[in-house]
């Protein structure tokens, strides 16, 4: 079994926004494979609504209900990436704790 300071932040949130962790030592298995496919489509919409933000910025025709909907979802993503970040910075420093 995972030691607590093991465990692998997933890239959803429980009940009422709580995080959920993942303990296991099989890094390969169905959870772990389902979190690293989910972060991964996570940090891809991430690049997308990005370009889309720099191209709205350079239209000075955009109108402020796009950009408010834009900006709903770039603060998505960026929970979406944060938590990713987090959770990979957190395994790397259970697997080289001199890393950081």
């Amino acid at each position: 079994m995972t030691a607590p300071n093991e465990l692998r932040l997933l890239p959803w949130s429980g009940p009422e926004g709580k995080p959920c962790y993942l303990s296991t030592d099989d890094g390969e298995g169905y959870m772990s494979r389902l979190a690293d496919n989910i972060e991964a489509v996570q940090l891809g919409t991430a690049a997308k609504l990005l370009e889309q933000a720099s191209n709205k910025l350079d239209d000075q025709g955009t109108a402020s209900e796009d950009m408010r909907r834009l900006a709903m979802d770039l603060t998505g993503a960026l929970r979406d990436v944060l938590r990713v970040a987090t959770s990979r910075g957190d395994l790397l420093a259970v697997s080289d704790p001199h890393c950081l």
